[in-house]
């Protein structure tokens, strides 16, 4: 009986552990730490995980008044294409305690893509850090997510 009890008592904690990792889930709206734009992050591709620009706090570019454009792109082809609706972040997996990793990130205003991770702090907090080579040497941002 013990035994019994001892068992469903971890398959309890157990559950209840991996309840709260996945109510740690960086699904959702986010804005960086700059608040320039709100990004989307969604599953693709299975059950990994891109991002994707949904709004830009100054949409047009002050020099022409037109839609910002992916113009830093290294392809000549995609320079035209609208900023707004981009997928700058690809092929994020789960890794574990709350991280998920083996991404790509792009900036759109340098045109250099990362290696990237991300990492929930809590609910509404998350660590995204793009590097290159290994992620010891890179830039952090906090992200907070939008309501």
């Amino acid at each position: 009986m013990r035994k019994t009890l001892f068992l469903c008592l971890t398959l309890l904690l157990g559950y209840s552990g991996l309840a709260s990792a996945q109510s740690l889930s960086p699904l959702g709206t986010w804005t960086n730490s700059e608040k320039k734009a709100t990004f989307e992050i969604y599953k693709c591709n299975g059950d990994k995980l891109c991002g994707k620009i949904v709004s830009l706090t100054t949409p047009n570019d002050p020099a022409t008044g037109k839609p910002k454009t992916d113009s830093m792109n290294p392809d000549p082809k995609m320079r035209s294409k609208p900023r707004l609706g981009l997928v700058f972040m690809q092929g994020f997996e789960y890794d574990e305690g709350n991280k998920w990793d083996d991404g790509k990130i792009y900036d759109p205003e340098t045109g250099k893509t990362y290696s990237c991770y991300m990492k929930m702090q809590n609910a509404n907090t998350m660590e995204v850090k793009g590097y290159i080579g290994f992620s010891m040497i890179g830039r952090s941002q906090t992200w907070t997510r939008v309501k």
